[in-house]
């Protein structure tokens, strides 16, 4: 009983751990949007 019960704790470990993976590549991919945009913006001040 206690080697299943330390199975199902490491699935849903793992579970919790990539979910927030999954947050932190979503949030780097808007940062980098964000970036590129505000890059943009600065280019077409100077340019003016």
């Amino acid at each position: 009983m206690t080697r299943r019960n330390s199975i199902v704790l490491t699935l849903l470990a793992s579970a919790m751990l990539l979910s927030a993976c999954a947050n932190t590549v979503r949030g780097v991919g808007r940062d980098v949007g964000n970036t590129v945009d505000a890059t943009g913006a600065a280019v077409n001040d100077v340019a003016r």
